[in-house]
């Protein structure tokens, strides 16, 4: 299974942006149909498989991530934009301060936090149409950027951090909180990242393992990674990628 190499279209893009969004959401409307009187949010102090946030804090992150495609405009003309990688290279730098502003957007919409999350996602879709359907580079919070290229950033971040989430509360047969086909995607996105720099020819093995060990969310380790991934090529070998992981 090759990898795209090229830049990600805007219509696939948008569309699976949406195909994962409802895919999660309906899998947290279960979610909180399952709990009690007060939902999923009776647990505010439950941690998340992600280190130093709550699950409630994650599902906020979910609104933040969608409210950073809602507030960006096009940019000025002769803007050059940051590229994918380039973009996402930027997250190490700014974590305390993403955790910090994730932390303080749940304690505002603790009252109500599905309808808080749910008008910032379509919010995010509504500026979506407004900019498209047309590809321009448009400026978001942090940088210009690829209007294709900010959807795939938080199609990034609603497979991750819906991954985080199922983790976290583990889905019961059926359910599913990562859309596959953007899974699929976004594993490819990543994986397209790690060629370019390196130069080499691999393929997808195990889509879910690679997203994992390129955020950081299991340990890195060879050979997990040789389960993830495999050369195009037999004479080939999977590369240690240690000092270029995690991506974001």
């Amino acid at each position: 299974m090759t990898t795209r190499m090229q830049r990600a279209d805007l219509t696939t893009a948008a569309r699976l942006l949406a195909q994962q969004w409802t895919t999660l959401r309906t899998w947290l409307g279960l979610l909180l149909d399952d709990a009690d009187d007060d939902g999923l949010w009776a647990l505010p102090h439950s941690p998340s498989a992600l280190p130093g946030l709550t699950v409630s804090e994650l599902v906020a992150h979910l609104g933040r991530a969608m409210d950073a495609l809602a507030v960006t405009r096009p940019a000025e003309p002769g803007t050059v934009p940051l590229t994918l990688a380039e973009y996402l290279g930027t997250y190490p730098e700014r974590a305390t301060e993403i955790a910090q502003v994730t932390r303080e957007i749940a304690a505002e919409i603790s009252d109500a936090p599905l309808p808080a999350v749910d008008a910032m996602a379509a919010a995010a879709f509504a500026r979506l149409a407004e900019l498209g359907p047309d590809d321009l580079v448009v400026q978001a919070r942090r940088a210009p950027i690829t209007l294709s290229d900010m959807v795939v950033s938080r199609l990034i971040e609603l497979v991750v951090h819906g991954d985080d989430l199922a983790r976290s509360v583990p889905p019961r047969p059926g359910e599913h909180a990562v859309d596959p086909e953007a899974l699929q995607f976004v594993a490819e996105s990543l994986l397209a990242i790690v060629v370019t720099r390196g130069g080499w020819s691999l393929e997808l093995v195990d889509p879910l393992l690679w997203v994992r060990l390129a955020t950081g969310r299991v340990p890195y380790d060879v050979d997990q990674l040789a389960v993830a991934l495999r050369p195009r090529f037999t004479s080939d070998s999977v590369p240690d990628l240690g000092r270029m992981l995690p991506l974001l």
